[in-house]
C-alpha cells in the first residue's frame, strides 16, 4: 500500500513537466536523470523505517507519523544543504559530474550514476541524524506517551496516519525536492525570456507591417 502511494504521489512529477514553460522543459531523458534520484532516495529512507520499526517504543500510528514527518522537514533540510554545497563545490573545483541537474551535452550517464551516489549518500546521512534524533531519551519519553488525540477511531486514525497524511505530504516533497534537483544556470533563465518576448514582440510587429503593406498594395491597386 505504501509503495502504492508514493507511486502515484511520484506521477505528480509528470504533471509538474508539462506545468513548465516549453523554452524551459526539459528533456523526457534528463526528466528520468532528476526524479529518479528522488526514488532511488525514497527506497533508502522507506528501507531505514523498516529498520527503525522493531525498535521503537509506544503508538506505532504515532511514531511512524513523526518519524514521516521529520523526513519530510529536517530530513529534506539537510538534504537540500548537501545539494547546494554539492553544487558550490562543482563550481568552485570544477567538478561538472557533481553538479546536480546537469549531465553534459549529450547527457552522460556517468554523470547520472555519479549524482545518484552522492544524492543517496545524502539520504543516509540525513537519515542517520533522524534516527540518533529518535533515539535521545527525552524524545523517546515523549513519543511513548504521545497519542493522535484529535483522531479517536483506530480505522479513521490508521487510514489518516498511513493513507491521506503521507500522500499529500509526498506529493508536496516530490515538487519541492525536483526543484531541488533540477538544473538551474545563473543568469540563464531570465535571457531566456527577454528573447522569447522580444521575438514575440518583432513578430507581432512584423505582422502588423505586412498588413499595412498588404493594405496600401489594395489601395494602389484601386486607384490603378
Amino acid at each position: 500500500m505504501q509503495f502504492l502511494l508514493a507511486v502515484l504521489a511520484f506521477t505528480c512529477l509528470i504533471g509538474k513537466r508539462f506545468c513548465e514553460p516549453r523554452y524551459a522543459r526539459r528533456p523526457w531523458l534528463i526528466w528520468f536523470y532528476d526524479t529518479s534520484k528522488q526514488g532511488l532516495g525514497a527506497l533508502i529512507i522507506h528501507a531505514a523505517n523498516v529498520w527503525l520499526s522493531p525498535h521503537l517504543t509506544g503508538n506505532p500510528c504515532t511514531w511512524y507519523i513523526v518519524n514521516f514527518m521529520l523526513d519530510s522537514t529536517l530530513g529534506l533540510l539537510i538534504i537540500w544543504a548537501g545539494i547546494r554545497l554539492a553544487q558550490y563545490c562543482a563550481r568552485i573545483y570544477d567538478i561538472p559530474l557533481i553538479n546536480f541537474g546537469e549531465y553534459g551535452k549529450p547527457p552522460m550517464c556517468s554523470a547520472w550514476i555519479c549524482q545518484c551516489i552522492l544524492y543517496a549518500a545524502l539520504a543516509t546521512f540525513a537519515k542517520s541524524v533522524l534516527a540518533l534524533v529518535l533515539r535521545l531519551p527525552p524524545v523517546v519519553a515523549v513519543l511513548s506517551t504521545l497519542r493522535l488525540s484529535p483522531v479517536s477511531d483506530p480505522r479513521l486514525e490508521l487510514a489518516v496516519v498511513m493513507l491521506i497524511i503521507p500522500f499529500f505530504v509526498n506529493i508536496l516533497i516530490f515538487w519541492v525536492t525536483d526543484n531541488f534537483l533540477m538544473y538551474r544556470p545563473r543568469g540563464v533563465s531570465s535571457k531566456i525570456k527577454t528573447k522569447v518576448r522580444y521575438q514575440s514582440i518583432k513578430k507581432d510587429k512584423s505582422g502588423s507591417e505586412d498588413e499595412e503593406q498588404s493594405a496600401d498594395e489594395r489601395l494602389l491597386g484601386a486607384s490603378v
